[in-house]
């Protein structure tokens, strides 16, 4: 093999199975969730630190692409492209999209495509893994990592291996769906099967191709959105109706389970999917009860717990196997063995038109953030963050008014033709359909308490005049 290895970190995904941590607009890759680094930073990273690793693409949805960019920049990466998806449609068209850039300059190119949500412990074995994966897919595989089975897990699709590719590889015999615990069993038994990890190495040009022979319905519409780009800041945005034009299918679906020239190299890696609480318990070290903890948290006459506390104390006592995961906003408690059932619970959220499935308290913006302090009938409360040199979109409002205190930090405000500097403890009124801006004019965070009178609170009451950051 020679040459670079190109990261496509596929950063989409919703984990519900991580409520109320993992919400629509946090979800679980930008949460620092194993250490104190996002699963996307971590990632990232990883993949960096590869020997032959080039740059970066990254692919997300547009509501989450601040967030990308801003934890890419604290990680010190900085990736080719972060090209931005107007609607989700699964992986297969994700990775096209970023083919399609690669192949533009190389379709040659290697392909290591990474979700952004996974744990691997072992960075050695990864790096072997990718090593043995790109010498097999110089030849034109397209290549998957199996995981070696830590046991008959049956929340995970299995890989049958065939015969031998080279000195590390085997060509795949079949794909199996999840098992039930007998054939589960008997798969770890034989020594012949790997989870599935959905991890892939492959080279651009061969991965449209496939594409192209098995699902050309898919290419086409991805091709219409890619020549439809526009550039957006540091963003590549794909052409939305083109896009949302596109089947949804996996990169499995589409193009591993169908294609003669998949192949598996086995990695014995430290992995995991991190797809629900148990899991987090799982590959967390414990303490000698067998409990995991975060944040402020008392345990007693408690084992083999999960427990978590972001915003309080959280006592728990007398009880075993259980998960407790405290937000500001919401608490969670489950037995572990059911912890794959909270995404019912965020299904019963969205049925119920809650809204805790969706957001936290703390909303991130690209500026900075809001978080609601309190609400009731025709009034609520919020603190916002406005990072030094933000500002906020050029606005009016309809259906409600806006109180701005100053709590520290210096505010340039805009209200119609007025311009008005505030400083700690001064304060501006925004009445109805009053054009105005909230900019921070110093080199500290700006802090304001906002106040919001009116019949309609929701935050699509906002009509948008100017805004540096493209926001409709």
């Amino acid at each position: 093999m020679s040459g670079k290895v190109v990261p496509i970190i596929l950063c989409g995904g919703s984990g519900t199975r991580l409520w109320p941590m993992s919400r629509k607009l946090l979800p679980k890759q930008f949460l620092p969730l194993i250490t104190d680094r996002s699963m996307l930073q971590e990632t990232a990273l990883r993949a960096a630190a590869l020997p032959d690793s080039g740059s970066p693409y990254i692919v997300c949805s547009e509501e989450h692409r601040f967030l990308a960019a801003e934890q890419l920049l604290e990680a010190s990466i900085a990736p080719v492209k972060i090209i931005l998806e107007p609607v989700a449609r699964n992986t297969a068209p994700a990775l096209a999209a970023a083919a399609l850039a690669i192949a533009e300059t190389d379709p040659a190119a290697i392909m290591l495509v990474l979700p952004a949500d996974h744990l691997i412990a072992d960075l050695g074995s990864f790096g072997d893994a990718v090593t043995h994966s790109a010498t097999i897919a110089a030849t034109g595989a397209l290549v998957t990592f199996g995981i070696v089975p830590q046991g008959p897990e049956t929340g995970y699709g299995y890989i049958e291996r065939g015969e031998t590719l080279g000195t590390a590889g085997f060509r795949v015999a079949r794909f199996v769906e999840k098992p039930d615990a007998a054939r589960a069993r008997s798969f770890v038994e034989s020594g012949c099967y790997y989870w599935n990890s959905g991890m892939f190495v492959m080279t651009a040009g061969r991965y449209l191709e496939q594409l192209e022979k098995f699902r050309p319905d898919i290419l086409a519409a991805v091709k219409a959105a890619w020549s439809g780009r526009k550039l957006d800041m540091d963003f590549c945005r794909l052409e939305a109706k083109a896009f949302g034009a596109c089947p949804a299918d996996s990169i499995d679906y589409a193009v591993m389970e169908r294609t003669s020239d998949a192949a598996v190299v086995p990695a014995d890696i430290g992995w995991s999917d991190v797809g629900s609480w148990a899991m987090l318990w799982e590959t967390a070290g414990k303490d000698l009860q067998g409990n995991v903890t975060r944040g402020d948290v008392d345990l007693h006459d408690t084992r083999n717990s999960y427990v978590r506390a972001e915003s309080r104390l959280v006592s728990v006592s007398g009880v075993d196997d259980v998960v407790v995961v405290e937000t500001s906003d919401a608490v969670l408690i489950t037995h572990r063995n059911k912890a794959q059932a909270v995404k019912d619970v965020v299904s019963r959220l969205h049925d119920g038109h809650r809204t805790e499935h969706l957001s936290h308290r703390r909303v991130y913006r690209p500026w900075g953030y809001y978080e609601s302090i309190d609400a009731g009938p025709g009034y609520q409360v919020k603190r916002l963050m406005v990072k030094p040199g933000e500002i906020l979109s050029l606005q009016l409002h309809h259906h409600r008014a806006e109180h701005w205190v100053v709590v520290s930090g210096k505010a340039r405000v805009t209200r119609d033709e007025d311009i008005l500097n505030l400083t700690a403890n001064q304060s501006t009124y925004i009445p109805v359909d009053t054009r105005h801006r909230l900019e921070n004019s110093g080199s500290e965070p700006l802090f304001v308490i906002e106040v919001q009178s009116g019949d309609y609170l929701g935050e699509d009451d906002i009509v948008r005049f100017e805004d540096r950051y493209s926001r409709g």
